[in-house]
């Protein structure tokens, strides 16, 4: 048998074989057989392959991070106040149930006592802002400062030694001790605005879950129906019949919506100045 003859068998086998998972892939999917329930656990192998790709797509991306000192005391006094705040719920602590969350999550968000000796600071960093699709964890870029980010992996540097008293100690002292702020709070001094980023803003509107109730172009989601479409907000003269329309009044509507139209259904979600910015440029550029 000639090479080429080979060759195209060989080639007819894999495209067959191609097919095959594809269609097998559309009946799955579009025939309802995959359980979706929390109720039912993931296969081992799913797990364990998703897990993989997890972790290794964490230190790719985490390998150029640079970090900081993380020995200070009060920074690790800060983060335990963030961690109390932002972890627990679904993460647990030493002598501290995760909530009925993350009980019940698909995967499920295991304790981080343990978390440096499956990640290094740069990656449990990355984790923290950028958050993980598909396991409920959220990304923190838009809700912490990058300090309180840091603050959070240096606790988590101490996490495993500390018992349950020691835990309760360390929540304690950052409760009392004045000159440990809230976590999430807004800076003392803000940093200074920068020009607008479109790309960010796009993120941030994800991030913000104003996809839950409007459709937006460049933001994926199930279809919504709450709000009206975005997509030609731009061509609008006034916001929420209130404002009119301009760049600085949208980002204004953003942050403080429940002010400019008192009892309007449409909450307050907490923007930040510069992500309001950042999603008024994005929306303004929709047409």
């Amino acid at each position: 048998m000639s090479r080429a003859k080979l060759f195209l068998i060989v080639a007819a086998a894999a495209a067959g074989l191609a097919v095959s998972v594809l269609a097998g892939g559309v009946l799955v999917v579009y025939s309802g057989l995959y359980d979706v329930s929390a109720t039912r656990q993931h296969w081992q192998i799913t797990y364990s392959v998703l897990d993989t790709a997890m972790r290794q797509s964490v230190r790719l991306r985490a390998r150029n991070v640079q970090e900081p000192p993380l020995a200070d005391e009060r920074m690790a006094l800060r983060g335990a106040a963030c961690f109390r705040s932002k972890c627990v719920q679904c993460h647990g602590a030493p002598g501290v149930a995760q909530g009925d969350i993350g009980q019940s999550m698909q995967p499920l968000p295991g304790p981080l006592v343990d978390a440096t000796q499956h990640w290094r600071p740069r990656e449990l960093y990355w984790l923290v802002r950028h958050g993980l699709k598909m396991t409920g964890m959220p990304a923190w870029e838009h809700r912490l400062a990058d300090g309180e980010i840091w603050a959070l992996v240096a606790f988590m540097q101490r996490l495993p030694a500390l018992n349950a008293a020691e835990y309760a100690q360390w929540q304690q002292r950052a409760q009392d001790e004045s000159a440990v702020p809230v976590c999430g709070s807004p800076a003392a001094a803000p940093p200074p605005a920068r020009p607008a980023d479109l790309r960010r803003g796009q993120q941030a509107l994800h991030q913000h879950a104003c996809s839950a109730c409007h459709s937006i172009p460049g933001v994926t989601g199930s279809p919504a129906f709450v709000g009206p479409p975005l997509d030609t907000l731009a061509r609008r003269t006034l916001i929420a019949g209130t404002l009119p329309m301009s760049q600085e009044n949208l980002a204004l509507w953003l942050m403080h919506t429940q002010k400019v139209k008192p009892g309007t259904a449409m909450p307050e979600l907490g923007v930040a100045p510069q992500d309001a910015r950042d999603m008024a440029a994005y929306l303004l550029s929709l047409h």
